[in-house]
């Protein structure tokens, strides 16, 4: 046999042995006990939670809801009750005082729409008082006027007062909205307001929140 022959034939060999390996290697991979399970997407928000300082809450003494002075004057007649009112309302019409005199707004919390702008509530995605709990007793009156009346979108929600008044002050431990599809979006607002004004969580909000963006 020439030494191209054999040359040619050792290449052969090698090609079946190296395929032999790899076929037999990812089969022991595939089969092992020790190969990490494939996963999905982390929940969305996940990696903003894990920002968030957690300690305990502070006391609510010194608190009032004169402390955050809200519903401040936006111009034009119209206070932030009414501008929240209009940017989240539909062919909702105004009088010469800015109150909306007709329009429809439907609350997230529960899918109800409301035909009567003076039937809803707005609520504070992270309430006055639990940001009083979670730091907001070391602002200024005039950073608390700021959160108050805070008009990017996701802290003050054109919602039922019956939602408003069953929420009170409490936070995602204690209580979620009854439309369940909701509680991924409010997870993440909850938190982007909360990390927006550096505020803390506790641990049973922060866990009640992990939860709530399994929803995701």
């Amino acid at each position: 046999m020439n030494r191209a022959a054999v040359t040619s034939l050792v290449v052969f060999v090698l090609l079946l042995a190296a395929g032999w390996y790899l076929t037999n290697l990812q089969s022991s991979q595939e089969n092992s006990p020790n190969t990490p399970p494939t996963t999905g997407a982390a929940p969305g928000g996940s990696k903003d939670l894990g920002a968030l300082k957690v300690a305990p809450e502070s006391k609510m003494a010194g608190y009032s809801r004169d402390r955050f002075p809200h519903w401040a004057s936006q111009g034009n007649s119209c206070d932030t009750r009414e501008i929240v009112l209009q940017k989240q309302g539909a062919d909702v019409k105004t009088d010469k005082d800015c109150r909306a005199t007709s329009g429809t707004w439907t609350s997230p919390y529960d899918n109800v729409v409301i035909k009567d702008g003076g039937e809803v509530d707005i609520d504070h995605t992270v309430p006055l008082a639990e940001a009083w709990r979670s730091g907001a007793d070391k602002w200024t009156d005039d950073e608390r006027k700021v959160f108050a009346n805070d008009l990017g979108g996701i802290q003050l929600l054109a919602v039922t007062a019956k939602t408003n008044r069953s929420k009170g002050d409490q936070d995602p431990a204690k209580w979620k909205p009854p439309v369940e599809a909701y509680w991924c979006t409010y997870a993440q607002h909850w938190i982007q307001v909360k990390i927006t004004y550096k505020l803390t969580v506790d641990q049973a909000e922060h866990d009640a929140l992990a939860t709530m963006l399994k929803a995701c």
